[in-house]
């Protein structure tokens, strides 16, 4: 097994990862609403833990997890700020830069079960298989609450 490899897709795991952190404790401030600012920080909650899992598992192969994020994660945290600065703290613009950044996430852990398989030990495809439930959960609940929010 090519262990650079697997520690780069792990890394690129750790990077979006990172970029739900930041995505969701910007969206936690740009609200005034508790349940959403509730939800928020137990999505980067769950991303923290997330990471938690797989920076230990590059630290067990002998590398460093990376502190980055990926530069579509940028982008969506600007474009929360110029939206927020346009329109206020209106909900369902907070929730569709939130399905932007999940739709970002979910691509990520898709192409990391479909195309890099032979990186990844069978371990590691089950913790990435798990990692994947629950953010394709919080994707499904952002997109729900963003659908409620158009109806109101």
């Amino acid at each position: 097994m090519d262990f650079e490899k697997t520690i780069d897709v792990l890394n690129n795991l750790v990077e979006i990862n990172n970029d739900r952190i930041e995505g969701y404790d910007k969206a936690t401030n740009e609200t005034e609403e508790q349940d959403l600012k509730s939800m928020f920080m137990q999505f980067a909650l769950t991303s923290e833990n997330c990471r938690a899992e797989l920076s230990s598992e590059i630290i067990r192969l002998g590398s460093i997890p990376t502190e980055g994020t990926k530069v579509s994660g940028n982008f969506f945290r600007v474009w929360m700020d110029v939206k927020a600065a346009l329109v206020g703290h209106n909900r369902k613009i907070i929730l569709d830069s939130c399905d932007f950044g999940e739709d970002n996430a979910v691509s990520t852990y898709e192409d990391v079960l479909n195309n890099d398989l032979e990186y990844l030990t069978p371990e590691q495809v089950t913790m990435i298989s798990a990692q994947f439930e629950l953010i394709k959960a919080n994707h499904q609940e952002i997109k729900t609450m963003r659908d409620a929010a158009a109806k109101m």
